[in-house]
C-alpha cells in the first residue's frame, strides 16, 4: 500500500471504472439486515418507490461506497458489485468479445442510469453501471 497522498487537483478525464454499489441477495432479508447492521453499523433501511428493495447507508464519507439488498432472486444468486463505466452499452459489448457473458439486458434505474449485469469468463457476476446523462 502506498503512503503517498493524492494531490487534491483532479484532472477531468475519462469515468474511472471503479466500483460504485454493491447488492447483497439474502434468502431471510430480516435476518441478513440484522447481521449486517449488527456487525459493521450499516443503516438498512426501505427504498422509498423500490418494492423489496432496501437501501445500506455504509456510514462512510459520500464518496464511499452504498449498497442495496433484496430478497434472493435463485439459489445461487451472489453479491454483485456494480462498475461505473462511460457507456453500458460499449462496455456490454467488450464483455463479449472477451468472452464474458451479458446475462441480462440494459435496465433502467429512473433518474440514476442504466445497469447490465454480466458474467467474467469464470463465472463471476457484476455489473456495468452507466450514469444518467443529468448525473455525469
Amino acid at each position: 500500500m502506498s503512503t503517498k497522498s493524492k494531490s487534491s487537483k483532479k484532472k477531468a478525464g475519462p469515468v474511472a471504472s471503479s466500483l460504485v454499489w454493491f447488492e447483497i441477495p439474502a434468502d431471510d432479508v430480516t435476518r441478513a439486515r440484522k447481521f449486517y447492521s449488527t456487525l459493521f453499523g450499516w443503516k438498512i433501511n426501505k427504498m422509498p418507490g423500490m418494492g423489496d428493495y432496501w437501501h445500506i447507508d455504509t456510514g462512510g464519507a459520500d464518496s464511499s461506497l452504498d449498497g442495496g439488498m433484496m430478497e434472493r432472486k435463485h439459489p445461487k444468486q451472489p453479491i454483485t458489485n456494480y462498475v461505473l463505466v462511460p457507456s453500458v452499452d460499449k462496455s456490454a459489448a467488450k464483455v463479449k468479445k472477451l468472452g464474458g457473458t451479458v446475462c441480462s439486458p440494459k435496465t433502467e434505474v429512473p433518474g440514476m442510469g442504466h445497469f447490465v449485469i454480466c458474467q467474467d469468463t469464470e463465472h463471476n457476476a457484476f455489473a456495468l453501471w452507466e450514469l444518467a446523462a443529468g448525473m455525469k
